[in-house]
């Protein structure tokens, strides 16, 4: 795929590198065969933005969806570099191949990025149609596909924005002031964070330890963007459950709503390393 636009190289900062017993932590990452503490998906997604609003125009805050399956894992400071194809337009919809590289030509993660409406043909929601059958779940075994999340009242600060436009590689304009929306604009990571009191109430029976890390995260704007200092109601649906060598495979489907109003969609899939699991041991 030829790409129509690619961004400058960044080196991002692996924010978690502090939080020890977890993927991003340089000791616990090497044990289970990284080579040191992840850099994580979300923070990513953020080096995209620019692209995306130059690609779709200012719509794509409104009604854009990032739809990402990530492929190999980064560590702090290693240059990646993102790419966007020129979109094609299939009925309502413009939709573009998006992708991200190392500087050795590693493929860092793959998907789809549209915007005009729901994309039932993005990367993850295809991807999500043929996941393979479960073949034994420990970690996950007390969880099932249809559990739902109730409700959260959800609220990002700008004080986390402002803690995230420190290390941030594309300091949009958006997320400093509330110019253009009518209140600052949430970064992909805060946007993946604010259904984070849901997500957990999904998985609470699922007892550590273990070590889990994003495998692929869809976001789309339903009726955006998602505003800093906002009450917020967040919800979700386990809608897969999957499996391979190494790992158990966990997808949620989250909604966020202000009001009445549907804002923002998350597809998210979490893969949990058996190794870091007493549950796979001996």
């Amino acid at each position: 795929m030829q790409a129509k636009l690619k961004s400058e190289w960044r080196k991002p900062t692996n924010t978690a590198a502090h939080q020890k017993g977890g993927i991003h932590d340089d000791d616990t990452a090497t044990d289970l065969g990284f080579r040191g503490g992840t850099v994580a998906g979300s923070i990513h997604m953020e080096q995209f933005m620019p692209l995306l609003e130059a690609t779709f125009g200012a719509d794509y805050w409104h009604t854009g969806t990032l739809s990402l399956y990530f492929r190999s894992a980064t560590v702090d400071q290693e240059p990646v570099r993102c790419f966007v194809s020129d979109p094609i337009k299939t009925a309502a919809l413009q939709r573009a191949i998006v992708w991200m590289e190392k500087d050795d030509g590693t493929l860092v993660m793959s998907g789809s990025a549209s915007c005009g409406g729901h994309d039932e043909e993005s990367e993850l929601r295809q991807k999500l149609t043929t996941i393979r059958p479960v073949t034994e779940l420990r970690i996950l075994s007390a969880l099932n596909v249809a559990d739902t999340a109730e409700p959260q009242k959800v609220r990002i600060a700008d004080s986390s924005i402002d803690e995230q436009l420190q290390v941030i590689t594309e300091p949009l304009d958006c997320y400093v002031t509330a110019d253009r929306f009518g209140g600052r604009v949430l970064p992909m990571t805060r946007i993946v964070a604010i259904f984070g009191a849901a997500e957990n109430t999904l998985v609470r029976s699922v007892k550590p330890p273990f070590v889990g890390l994003y495998g692929a995260i869809e976001v789309e704007f339903i009726d955006g963007p998602v505003l800093s200092e906002t009450d917020y109601m967040a919800s979700g649906e386990i809608v897969g459950l999957s499996d391979s060598p190494q790992t158990e495979i966990l997808w949620r489907d989250m909604l966020l709503i202000k009001g009445e109003q549907p804002i923002a969609r998350m597809l998210k899939m979490d893969r949990l390393m058996k190794d870091s699991s007493p549950l796979w041991k001996g």
